[in-house]
C-alpha cells in the first residue's frame, strides 16, 4: 500500500485598514523608513490598553460570509504567550476558543476556523546584527486554518489562489506574497493507514509555486525517511528556496506551551449589539464573489477556462465588464473580444511591469475589435493597432489610418493584385482548376502579401474564385 499525503494550511493576511489592530498607529505597509509608525501601545510599554479596530473584524466577518462560515455572536480576544524580539509584551494578542468566524468551505475544502491577532515586528539579520522594526507590529491579521482535507500539493495552492482573490475582491487585503501579507503555512503528513502520520509545518512559503515545491518535497522526505526506518518528528521547518528543500526551525509547540487565556484589557463582545456588524448587515456588504463571477462569465457562452481567467484578477473582471457593457448584445463581438483580451491584451500586460488594463480603455479597445469584425481592419491589423494602442493610447480610427491598416474590400481595387498573383503563380492556378482545393489557400496568401495585408481575404477568395472560374 502506498503513503497517502494528509495536508492542512494556515494562511495568515495582513488586513486593510487605516490603523493598526489595537493602536491608532497607521497600518502602511509601503512604508520604508523603519520604527515610524509606532506608538507605546505597539510597543508594549508599561501601563497602555489597545482598543480593538472595529474595520478589521468586519474584514473578517465579511470572509467568513462569503465562505459560508458560521459568523460568532460572542467573541473574546485572548493572550499567546512566547517570547521573541519580535513581540515586545512576551505574549500575541489572538483568539483561542471563541474565534470570529467557524467552518465554511473554499474550492471544496472545509474552513476550520478564522481568527483575528495582531502581526509581530520584523526581524532582520545581517553582517553580525540584528535588527527589529516595529512598524509591522499590531497590523491587523487574518488566521484562515483548514481542515486537514487536502490530498496534493496542486490542490493546496489553488486553496491559497482562491483566497488570494476572495480577499481582494472584498478588498480585505491586498494578500501580496512577495510582500508578505498574506503568508502560507502546510501542515504535512503521510500514513499508509486512515490514521494521520506525524505532522509537519513547512513555513516561509512566499509564493503559490513555493506552495506546491514545499509539499511535493516534504512529501518524498516523510516518505524516504519512513521507508528506512526512520521515525518523524513533530517540528517546523522552513523552505529554503535557493535549495528547493525544508530545513529544520524548532520542534512544534502544542497549545499548552503558548498558555492561552482570556485577555483581560480588551472587553467581550457581542457582534449583534455592534451596528454594522449584524450577520444581515455583513451579508448585503458582500460584492459579487469569484465563483459566482466565473459563472455568469460562462452563462455569457465563455468556456470554463475562459471564465476563470477574465476572472483571476480584480483589473480582468473589471475590464472586461465594462467591454461585455458596451459591446452590448452582440455576441460575435464579445467572443472576438474575449479572444484578443486573453491573448493579445493578456500577452502585453504579462511582459511588462504595468499594472493590467492601466493603458487601455474599455471603450478604445471595443471600438478597434468592432472594426475588426465588421471587415474594416484585418486580423493583423488589429494586432498591430492594438499593439499601439496599448502603449501609447489614442483613438483607434486615427491609429489605422496612420499605419495604414485599413482593409480593403473593393473588387476592383483588389482585382489587379489578384491578377498579377494569378500571373506570376501560374501553377497553383491551373492546380487549382484540376481540382486542388488547397492551391486557392496558397493563392490567397499571395494576394494578401501583394496588398500589403490590406485586402480583405474573404474579397480576394472571392475575386480568385471569379478569375478561375
Amino acid at each position: 500500500m502506498s503513503y497517502r499525503p494528509t495536508i492542512g494550511l494556515e494562511i495568515h493576511a495582513e488586513l486593510s485598514t487605516r490603523t493598526k489592530m489595537f493602536c491608532a498607529c497607521a497600518n502602511d505597509p509601503e512604508e520604508r523608513e523603519p520604527n515610524v509608525n509606532i506608538c507605546p501601545v505597539c510597543l508594549a510599554h508599561p501601563g497602555t490598553l489597545p482598543t480593538i479596530n472595529e474595520e478589521a473584524v468586519r474584514h473578517v466577518l465579511r470572509v467568513g460570509q462569503a465562505l459560508g462560515g458560521t459568523l460568532a455572536d460572542f467573541t473574546e480576544f485572548d493572550r499567546k504567550s512566547y517570547f521573541y524580539p519580535d513581540i515586545p509584551k512576551g505574549y500575541q494578542i489572538s483568539q483561542y476558543e471563541h474565534p470570529l468566524v467557524a467552518g465554511g468551505f473554499l474550492n471544496g475544502i472545509a474552513v476550520t476556523r478564522i481568527h483575528l491577532e495582531e502581526d509581530t515586528a520584523r526581524s532582520s539579520h545581517a553582517e553580525g546584527e540584528s535588527l527589529v522594526d516595529f512598524n509591522r507590529a499590531g497590523v491587523p491579521l487574518m488566521e484562515l486554518v483548514t481542515e486537514p482535507d487536502i490530498q496534493d500539493a496542486k490542490t493546496a495552492s489553488d486553496f491559497a489562489k482562491e483566497l488570494q482573490l476572495l480577499l481582494r475582491t472584498l478588498g480585505a487585503s491586498h494578500a501580496n506574497l512577495e510582500k508578505g501579507e498574506m503568508r502560507v503555512e502546510a501542515n504535512v503528513s503521510v500514513s499508509k493507514t486512515d490514521t494521520y502520520g506525524t505532522k509537519v509545518e513547512v513555513k516561509n512559503l512566499n509564493s503559490f509555486r513555493s506552495v506546491e515545491r514545499a509539499i511535493l518535497y516534504e512529501i518524498d522526505r516523510q516518505v524516504a525517511a519512513l521507508e528506512n526506518g526512520e521515525v518523524i518528528v513533530q517540528e517546523t521547518r522552513g523552505w529554503d528556496e535557493s535549495a528547493q528543500k525544508t530545513f529544520r526551525q524548532r520542534s512544534k509547540e502544542g497549545s499548552a506551551d503558548y498558555r492561552y487565556f482570556p485577555e483581560p484589557d480588551l472587553p467581550k463582545l457581542r457582534i449583534s449589539t455592534i451596528p454594522g456588524l449584524s450577520k444581515e448587515e455583513i451579508a448585503r456588504s458582500l460584492p459579487e464573489l469569484p465563483w459566482a463571477r466565473r459563472s455568469r462569465y460562462e452563462s455569457l457562452g465563455l468556456s470554463a477556462a475562459d471564465a476563470a481567467y477574465l476572472s483571476s484578477t480584480i483589473e480582468r473582471g473589471v475590464f472586461f465588464d465594462k467591454a461585455a457593457a458596451i459591446a452590448g448584445n452582440d455576441t460575435a463581438l464579445l467572443k472576438l473580444a474575449t479572444n484578443y483580451i486573453i491573448s493579445d491584451v493578456g500577452g502585453w500586460y504579462a511582459k511588462r511591469d504595468v499594472a493590467e488594463f492601466d493603458t487601455l480603455t474599455p471603450d478604445a479597445f471595443i471600438a478597434l475589435i468592432r472594426m475588426a469584425k465588421d471587415g474594416e481592419i484585418s486580423s493583423r491589423g488589429a494586432k498591430d493597432a492594438l499593439a499601439v494602442l496599448l502603449e501609447e493610447g489614442g483613438e483607434p480610427t486615427e491609429i489605422v489610418q496612420r499605419l495604414g491598416l485599413a482593409q480593403v474590400s473593393d473588387k476592383e481595387s483588389i482585382r489587379a493584385a489578384v491578377l498579377a498573383v494569378l500571373e506570376e503563380h501560374a501553377g497553383p492556378a491551373s492546380e487549382y482548376k484540376a481540382g486542388k482545393e488547397t492551391a486557392l489557400q496558397f493563392l490567397v496568401g499571395q494576394a494578401m502579401k501583394a496588398t500589403k495585408g490590406a485586402g480583405n481575404p474573404a474579397v480576394i477568395r472571392e475575386v480568385l474564385v471569379e478569375e478561375l472560374s
